[in-house]
Formats: structure tokens, sequence, C-alpha cells
């Protein structure tokens, strides 16, 4: 969590300190990237553009995808268990057979032929990922709501003359947010994994606008030659999303404790 705050913290502020733009080229610099030294702390990249600002900016781009995808996915995901574990029956063998033929399509490529199809964007990416990673949290709402809707709490508010509506909404998944911001704190993790993925196999952020994963591909070519290219943001990736699951972990721990 306090690292999680920290990069916030960090690519809220840090692109507005910074001196460099993330699109500001050093002429002299095309071609040859520079160690990181006192003027540029991570060093540049191949067209002279000051590494730790981009760094930061991408932050930016990532991590509100990454927040972004998970909201829409855990609505998503809310949306349709909820439906599900409420009315049962037909309701629930259609909603159910749906996630299924989604869970079966290899995910990836398919968000790969969607982007592909159409401009890849920020809010494009958002709902290509949210779209299509709320099955997990359909699941998980669906056993929550199966198993509280036969409570007396229930009952009692259906017999007070409650309709469906206000039984979900203000009955049930108060009781059921556990489990959903559990799921939604995990799905974080999983969203800026892909994006990153997208946009390092070209599908996703377009340069010159940066994010970890394009600054990944970028960074490619010159592996041998500068490493420093590729570090900052593989490690950024990797820590923020060990962060985020560990956090979702937590909660989850917290929550089974509690019980």
């Amino acid at each position: 969590m306090l690292f999680l705050l920290g990069m916030a913290i960090l690519v809220a502020l840090g692109p507005v300190l910074s001196p460099y733009r993330f699109d500001q080229q050093d002429l002299d610099l095309i071609g040859r990237p520079t160690a990181p030294g006192p003027q540029h702390w991570l060093g540049t990249d191949e067209l002279g553009r000051d590494l730790l600002t981009r760094l930061l900016v991408g932050g930016r781009i990532s991590l509100a995808v990454g927040l972004a995808s998970a909201l829409v996915s855990t609505l998503l995901g809310t949306l349709v268990g909820g439906l599900a574990g409420f009315y049962g029956r037909l309701v629930d063998q259609a909603l159910m057979r749906l996630t299924d033929v989604i869970l079966s399509i290899p995910l990836l490529p398919l968000i790969l032929l969607l982007s592909g199809l159409f401009r890849p964007d920020v809010p494009l990416l958002v709902l290509v990922i949210g779209g299509l990673t709320w099955m997990s949290t359909a699941r998980v709402v669906r056993s929550q709501f199966l198993q509280l809707r036969s409570m007396n709490y229930v009952d009692a508010a259906r017999a007070l003359g409650a309709g469906n509506a206000r039984l979900m909404l203000l009955h049930i998944l108060p009781n059921a947010s556990g489990p959903i911001i559990v799921s939604a704190t995990l799905a974080v993790g999983g969203a800026i994994m892909l994006e990153s993925a997208m946009s390092f196999l070209g599908f996703g952020v377009q340069p010159p606008v940066p994010s970890w994963g394009n600054m990944l591909k970028s960074a490619t070519p010159w592996l041998g030659t500068a490493p420093w290219m590729a570090l900052p943001p593989g490690l950024l990736i990797f820590a923020t999303t060990l962060s985020v699951n560990l956090l979702g972990n937590g909660f989850r721990g917290a929550r089974d404790h509690g019980r």
C-alpha cells in the first residue's frame, strides 16, 4: 500500500516538477542513448528524451488504464453475477453460459484482434480490457448472491414489501461487498499487465505518448548497449503488479480472518 501511494504521488507530481516535457528531444542525443547522469537521472532514450519524465507520464497512463479497466470489469461482473445469483434458474443458466463462452476464448489474442480493428487509444483500451475481464468477478458475486438471498433479513425485507431492486442494492449487495473489493483489487494488477503487454506488442498506447509497455518495446533493440532504457519500466510493472496483488491478498486474508 505504501509503494502504491508513493507511486501515485510520483506520477501525479513528477511530470509537473520535471524540467522536461515527455516528448522534448535533445537533438544532439538522437540515435545514441545516454546513461543516467546529473542532467538526466535515468538517462535518455534513442530519440534524446528524458526517461524519468517519460516513466512518470507513462505511469499515469498505465495506472489510469489499470484502475479504470478494473472499475469497468467490477461493475460488469457485479451486474451479471448479481442478476444470475438473485434470480437463478433460466437467468442464471443464460448468464453463466455466456460467462463460460467468454472464458473459453483466449483473452490476449481477442484483445489484440479488437485493438487491431479499432484505433487504440486509452478509452478504447479501458473498455476492451474491462469488457473482457469481468467473468471471475461475476462468478464470485453470483456465489455470494446465491448464499445471501435466502438469509432471514432478506425474507423480512421482502415481507415488508421491498422490491427486487431494493433487495439487491440495499440488502444483499452491501453484504457481498467484501469479496467484490478483493476481486476489484486483484483485477487492477491484471489490467496493468494486459495494458503493458498490448503496448509492448504495438496494440496499446501509441507513441509518442508513453506507457510502461511501449517504453519496453522501444528499449528492446537497445538491451545490449543501453539497458537503462528497459530496466525502470520493467521493474515498475513488476513491482506495481506485485504490490496490487499482495494488497488484494491482504484484503482477502483480513476478510477470511474476520469470518
